[in-house]
């Protein structure tokens, strides 16, 4: 699972997240614990209304949370989710010793981004495609 802070950039970076079972989210709040939750059918679901999207939490008990808007949420891409955000930039994943580097194609450049983890090597990559189409 990637970091908080490669989470955060993306999202700051325009990264949308239309929320899917099995994708993982965080409550980026303050008073929120750093628990990690995992949206599905039965404990955590995202409810669209024309106000906007929220995320409902059933039968939760260890806490007084019935839901949450998606702007208090952060999205942590899984590994097969931020590849398959980087569409055709992608070119492979290598394994490194005591690591992983991600090799794509952003801009018409060919870049090399390293990581302990293979999600938080991809999500370096996508944050530069992210950046490139933003300049």
């Amino acid at each position: 699972m990637i970091s908080l802070e490669l989470g955060r950039a993306l999202r700051d970076s325009g990264l949308v997240w239309r929320p899917e079972r099995g994708d993982n989210f965080r409550i980026d709040r303050v008073e929120a614990d750093a628990e990690v939750y995992t949206l599905s059918d039965m404990t955590v679901e995202a409810h669209t209304f024309s106000s906007g999207t929220v995320l409902g939490f059933n039968g939760t008990t260890e806490w007084a949370l019935d839901s949450v808007a998606l702007d208090d949420a952060l999205w942590l891409p899984r590994e097969d989710q931020l590849r398959a955000l980087l569409g055709p930039g992608f070119v492979s994943l290598e394994r490194l010793e005591g690591g992983h580097r991600v090799v794509a194609v952003v801009d018409g450049t060919r870049l090399e981004f390293e990581a302990a983890d293979a999600a938080d090597a991809y999500a370096r990559t996508l944050l530069a495609l992210l950046d490139a189409v933003a300049s």
